[in-house]
């Protein structure tokens, strides 16, 4: 099964496969990033309820961002990984802390979920199971972030709190800003009961297109929510240009055969990973 389609490019290297934005592309010889496919990997490195993972789970997720990284030729021990809680934080990331191991399960990125640098060498990580991650890149002045919106985070709108990050530490400008879209779980499977519906009809109403956001099915008396529309419209709305908002355009339940989903594999669901990387001088 070849996921590639006219905004993203389905790699296979040996057992390692992922996704590459073709846009991103364009900028390879300064920009790395990627998009982890499989249901044999698992880019868990703690539980949500912040138990331990067995060593043997760490140790396999672990080796797996070895093996992507390896794969997009760069070096995993320059991992940064947030500590994902469902938060509109956004932390800049300047230096690596663990010297020769990934920063993972850092205390200084609890409640985290998004990353911004300006750094070379640092391999910003999100990851998902349904949920939207989002990669950024200025490369005018050569910022990236990398944001995990689920649906809480949508609400509070934390790729606004990105975009305001790149402007406001690094001078961005927003009309140079490029913002991808992974795969994540789309309209036709993000089903909700009626308090979800209203809370994002409250926050969203004023949006022209609100009626497209949410649909009613009548046969179950549940509604549809297009939260990577959402994502879009408010994304422009700051001043992205509508042509460098690039969206994979995959649902990670249509396709979850090759990625990972909550929603599909229930408890025990495994993680997908973003990760994307400034180029070090030599890379």
């Amino acid at each position: 099964m070849d996921l590639s389609n006219e905004n993203v490019i389905h790699v296979k290297k040996g057992e390692i496969e992922y996704l590459q934005f073709r846009r991103l592309l364009e900028y390879k010889d300064i920009l790395n990033h990627a998009y982890s496919l499989g249901k044999n990997v698992n880019f868990r490195t703690a539980k949500a309820n912040k138990e331990s993972l067995s060593k043997e789970e760490y140790d396999k997720a672990v080796n797996d961002y070895k093996k992507l990284c390896s794969a997009i030729d760069t070096n995993y021990i320059n991992l940064v990984k947030t500590n994902q809680e469902h938060t509109k934080n956004v932390q800049i990331v300047d230096k690596k802390i663990n010297i020769s191991a990934p920063d993972f399960n850092l205390e200084k990125y609890n409640a985290t979920d998004g990353l911004v640098t300006n750094k070379e060498n640092l391999i910003l990580s999100t990851t998902n199971a349904d949920c939207i991650l989002l990669l950024f890149f200025d490369p005018v002045n050569k910022v990236i972030a990398n944001v995990h919106s689920g649906w809480k985070g949508t609400l509070q709108e934390i790729s606004l709190e990105a975009v305001k990050k790149m402007k406001d530490e690094f001078n961005c400008n927003v009309k140079n800003i490029i913002c991808c879209i992974a795969p994540s779980i789309r309209k036709c499977h993000f089903e909700v009961d009626e308090p979800v519906k209203d809370m994002f009809f409250n926050k969203f109403k004023h949006l022209k297109q609100i009626d497209e956001i949410i649909k009613e099915n009548k046969q179950n008396n549940k509604w549809n929510i297009d939260t990577v529309l959402i994502n879009k419209i408010i994304l422009k709305e700051i001043g992205l240009k509508e042509e460098n908002i690039i969206d994979s355009g995959i649902c990670s339940v249509c396709n979850s055969n090759l990625i990972h989903s909550f929603r599909v594999e229930k408890e025990g669901y495994g993680l997908a990973t973003a990760l994307i990387e400034l180029k070090g001088e030599g890379k």
